[in-house]
């Protein structure tokens, strides 16, 4: 059995990043019909990240990093992704 987007963004991420805290929430629902969207969904997420590799990074370059580590995903099936980035005492 083949992997969800979102079990493949919270794999990769943790692996990469290892996060005190991650959430993967498919919000493709509130976009249905829209440019980008599927009608089985996993087009649309909502990341946030909470892990000590952010220390020192700017939100950018928190994003790049984050962009980086999911350049398959945000090639193929994965058309809008919403970060947030912290370290633990951010969060």
């Amino acid at each position: 059995m083949s992997q969800s987007v979102a079990q493949k963004i919270t794999e990769k991420i943790t692996k990469a990043l290892s996060p005190d805290q991650i959430s993967v929430e498919d919000e493709s629902h509130l976009h249905a019909g829209h440019i980008g969207s599927r009608p089985e969904g996993e087009t649309h997420f909502r990341l946030t990240v909470v892990s000590d590799r952010f220390k020192g990074m700017t939100p950018v370059n928190r994003h790049r990093l984050i962009n980086e580590t999911l350049v398959e995903e945000l090639q193929g099936p994965v058309h809008a992704l919403a970060i947030k980035a912290m370290t633990p005492d951010e969060a």
